[in-house]
């Protein structure tokens, strides 16, 4: 099964961030990526960039609105994530409890269907499958 790890900071924890040696985060992401490749679960992993960076499409009117920034009111900043293909949702939360952040962030974990679960006689789902099987994402 596989899970998503959202990655959840406040702008508090995100300042707090900016006081810790760039190297040191890498370091401790890296020792905690490379764990859960040497476990077999991690399918991705990404960070992602200042959210200040950010554009927002808004489909609540027509046509959809493109807007600068994050979102309107943030408390928390979404700021990257982990795919785990792991046994349980047991143990994507004991990876999640692993991860090195600090104070303030938050993981969200989310189960990410798999493409098995949807009808199989729908044309887009075996469209979907013909464009994986090629990838090995089957």
């Amino acid at each position: 099964m596989k899970y998503m790890l959202i990655m959840r900071a406040t702008d508090e924890a995100m300042a707090a961030g900016q006081e810790i040696d760039f190297n040191e985060i890498l370091d401790s992401m890296g020792r905690y990526n490379d764990d859960l490749i040497k476990a077999g679960v991690l399918v991705a992993a990404e960070g992602l960039d200042d959210a200040k960076e950010s554009i927002v499409v808004d489909y609540s009117s027509q046509p959809p609105v493109a807007t600068d920034g994050p979102y309107g009111e943030t408390k928390e900043l979404f700021n990257g994530f982990w795919i785990l293909d792991v046994a349980s949702k047991e143990e994507a939360v004991e990876w999640a409890k692993r991860a090195p952040l600090g104070g303030g962030t938050k993981l969200e974990i989310r189960r990410v269907p798999s493409l098995t679960e949807f009808p199989q006689d729908n044309e887009w789902v075996k469209k979907e499958r013909a464009w994986r099987e090629p990838t090995g994402q089957l």
